[in-house]
């Protein structure tokens, strides 16, 4: 979906477009435009509203509204669950905070399903506002303290609105979105699936909206090659230490599915295999609900400050199979943080990937983008960082990645694919060059990344990609740059008194030949 372009403001703080008329508008198995049209509907409406002034305003606004009708989607299907087979099923929410109570009532036209709102019942303007404000939120926060742990969806709705507020300022603008939410459904594979594509628009949109855009959205040709050359089985466990919007564990889920054949599987991928942890509040908003989307009911995603943990503090039964990330591109942590690490840096990408690797179980596989200065920093937290990632594991792929990749980064990257347990020997090295200026208007795509993927099952040599044996690194500064052996040398450039002198003599011989024709005019 690209980016809504810009329309005339409407007149009056809670002017009204003509209201969504509910399940009349799209029904299940609708085509993707109509669910394209129903998030734009969202995005002009919420364009409007004084409280919304950015793309991640629009995006952190859906995503609470969109949590609350998936909640009430998945209470519908465990509700019929539990009548087919004679049981009791007691809802998670209360009756009153119920979405058809409380967002949506319907009510009922002769003998056919609930299919109209009920007018004299739902909440608009004033009244909605503060009943979102003073009354729901306050109660969905109260179950962070009423969960069992962390892991379970009681928690998830704690941890959600105890860390987001509603930015909605009119009741107006309020009920327009939600009668665009109500007419999306999330009762089948097929409708999530489509929204999850529209909702990755949404981040990626809000991601090229600022400077902090690899912050929120790593490319998805980029996730896909990463996860498609690690390779997690069904039965592994997979981990993001910065979770962001939840990309790696999305394609990692996708990627595992196709090869989940039973229904123990399944239930292994829903709940024993994907493991995230984000820091920033809305960026954790963000991920929950892209996983949920992406088919996963309760992601295990911790909020909370990954460095914050002692390396020592890490023991083999919080260790993982397979690590997949893109920490944040130059940040800097305090001192205090960095005393939970044996290399001290400042530089938050090189103290996430002391904890990729301690984190990872022996043989245990990784991928993670970071900034390509990480292979030849001079300085000593880089030197021992570098040497530490040789020694303690097998550096068997560095991926280059030209520049533009990450729109708005304004960095170069590289991806190191590693396992952990035994020295580097050798690394293969593969410089991505799409023969294109990358950019917003030209942004990565997988046909980029195909002859990548296809040569690093066997590590072939190419005029892109070549083999370094770590016997012939320097042990002095143990620089690992990407110095492609295959491409023709470029010319050496001149000094500048060398191009002076040439121009002068030029100039000389550029006056004589216009003397001579002078001198025929003449």
């Amino acid at each position: 979906m690209t980016k809504i372009a810009e329309k005339p403001k409407p007149k009056g703080k809670d002017a009204k477009e003509p209201k969504a008329t509910g399940h009349a508008t799209l029904q299940r198995g609708s085509s993707s435009t109509a669910f394209e049209q129903a998030f734009k509907n969202i995005d002009d409406a919420l364009w409007k509203d004084p409280g919304c002034t950015s793309e991640l305003d629009y995006t952190e606004q859906t995503s609470w509204i969109l949590f609350l009708k998936y909640l009430e989607d998945l209470e519908t299907v465990k509700q019929m669950d539990a009548e087919l087979q004679g049981k009791k099923y007691v809802p998670i929410i209360e009756s009153n905070y119920r979405w058809p109570v409380w967002a949506c009532p319907k009510k009922q036209k002769g003998d056919s399903e609930l299919v109209e709102l009920d007018h004299h019942k739902a909440l608009s303007g004033k009244d909605l506002v503060e009943f979102v404000n003073q009354q729901l939120f306050p109660y969905l926060k109260g179950f962070k303290q009423k969960a069992t742990g962390p892991n379970t969806i009681e928690y998830k709705i704690g941890e959600i609105f105890s860390e987001i507020n509603n930015k909605v300022q009119s009741g107006y603008t309020l009920r327009d979105v939600l009668d665009h939410v109500d007419a999306l459904h999330f009762r089948s594979q097929e409708e999530k699936h489509e929204l999850s594509h529209l909702y990755e628009a949404k981040i990626k949109n809000m991601g090229n909206a600022g400077r902090n855009g690899g912050e929120y959205y790593t490319p998805r040709p980029l996730i896909k090659a990463i996860v498609q050359v690690v390779d997690p089985q069904v039965g592994e466990t997979v981990y993001d230490g910065a979770v962001g919007s939840a990309g790696f564990l999305c394609e990692a889920f996708n990627h595992m599915s196709e090869r989940a054949k039973s229904t123990s599987a399944h239930k292994t991928l829903q709940e024993k295999t994907f493991y995230g942890k984000e820091k920033k509040s809305l960026a954790y908003v963000i991920g929950i609900m892209n996983m949920i989307l992406h088919g996963i009911e309760a992601p295990n995603i911790i909020h909370t400050n990954t460095l914050a943990e002692n390396l020592q503090d890490i023991q083999p039964k919080d260790q993982y199979d397979v690590v997949l990330a893109n920490p944040p591109f130059g940040g800097k942590e305090r001192p205090e943080v960095q005393q939970n690490f044996p290399v001290k840096t400042g530089e938050t990408a090189f103290l996430f990937l002391q904890h990729f690797i301690k984190s990872l179980k022996a043989g245990g596989r990784a991928g993670i983008v970071i900034k390509n200065t990480f292979l030849s920093n001079t300085d000593n937290a880089s030197i021992s960082l570098r040497r530490k990632l040789l020694e303690d594991c097998d550096l068997h792929t560095i991926l280059d990645m030209p520049g533009g990749t990450f729109l708005g980064a304004g960095v170069k990257t590289v991806v190191l694919f590693f396992e952990k347990g035994r020295k580097t020997r050798k690394t293969w090295y593969y410089q991505m060059d799409p023969g294109r200026n990358m950019g917003k208007t030209n942004p990565l795509n997988e046909a980029d990344m195909a002859e990548f993927v296809k040569l690093a099952k066997t590590k072939a040599e190419s005029a892109k990609s070549w083999s370094v044996n770590v016997a012939d690194v320097n042990t002095e500064n143990y620089d690992l740059s990407a110095k492609n052996p295959n491409r023709a040398e470029e010319a050496p450039l001149r000094e500048p008194k060398t191009i002076l002198k040439e121009m002068r003599e030029l100039d000389v011989k550029t006056k004589g030949l216009l003397d001579n024709i002078m001198a025929l005019l003449t």
